[in-house]
């Protein structure tokens, strides 16, 4: 097969960095370039010589429709208005996209959605493969319990991250909820202040906590009489969620147009 050309947008910034590095260890692909924010100064250098990897024939452009009209497949940890920009290009241009941008609207799933139909998409709030698992195991584990057993997430990230509760923590109330037999949005409880009361039998509460550089730590609590039930996973590295994002983006590359998870990617 001819090389797979993969290119980053918001290529520069911290997890941007770390995909195109990702992406130079991957022996299925090469890296395509990167997009930054208009006027950047390293608009026009290569990504590959910035990042210290030599020249790669990778340019860095502000220009995202030059970036997907070369590329065979696209990553994207930018913001929910950039993603779905990129999800329309990506439609157009029949890129693969993969998607790990955390905090997206309805209006802008949708839209996600839509440009599935054109093009393979692999969404995820987090790629990593432990992440995944433990998402299975809490379905299983909220399936499995008794509904008097409360059900409590707590998650902690570093102190930029600007959305909350994470997309990933999300995903574990869903995970439950989807054991439970319930929507998230009827039962999620995420924010508690004050005198609140007693807690609401069968919701599924979130609590955030940020600071110093934590990668990801994620908590789902199962709390009956007697007995509590914790299922945890850490991340110590982000190039985790890296790895996992070229690795969905190498998955993708034979798989028809659709909207698709890192349980699709890991065959859970």
């Amino acid at each position: 097969m001819t090389a797979y050309r993969v290119g980053i947008t918001g290529c520069l910034g911290r997890m941007g960095a770390m995909l195109a590095r990702a992406v130079t260890e991957s022996p299925d692909c090469e890296l395509a370039g990167g997009t930054v924010r208009n006027e950047h100064p390293k608009v026009g250098e290569d990504l590959g010589a910035v990042l210290g990897l030599g020249d790669l024939d990778a340019p860095i452009t502000d220009d995202p429709l030059a970036l997907f009209a070369d590329a065979d497949a696209v990553i994207d940890f930018t913001t929910p208005e950039l993603a779905v920009k990129h999800a329309e290009l990506a439609a157009q241009s029949k890129v693969v996209l993969v998607l790990g941008t955390t905090g997206l609207d309805e209006p802008a799933r949708e839209m996600i959605r839509r440009a599935a139909i054109h093009t393979p998409v692999v969404e995820a709030p987090n790629m990593s493969l432990g992440v995944n698992l433990l998402l299975t195991l809490v379905t299983q584990v909220a399936a499995a319990l008794d509904p008097d057993f409360d059900i409590e997430i707590v998650e902690m990230h570093h102190r930029h991250k600007v959305d909350a509760p994470s997309g990933t923590a999300l995903a574990l109330g869903r995970a439950a909820a989807e054991g439970r037999g319930v929507s998230l949005d009827e039962v999620a409880d995420r924010g508690r202040d004050g005198v609140t009361g007693a807690r609401k039998e069968g919701d599924i509460g979130f609590a955030v906590l940020r600071g110093g550089d934590i990668a990801g730590e994620h908590t789902v609590v199962f709390a009956g009489a007697g007995e509590r039930i914790e299922l945890t996973h850490k991340a110590t590295d982000r190039a985790i969620f890296a790895r996992g994002a070229v690795r969905a983006a190498v998955w993708a590359r034979t798989e028809h147009p659709g909207h698709y998870s890192m349980k699709d990617v890991l065959g859970l």
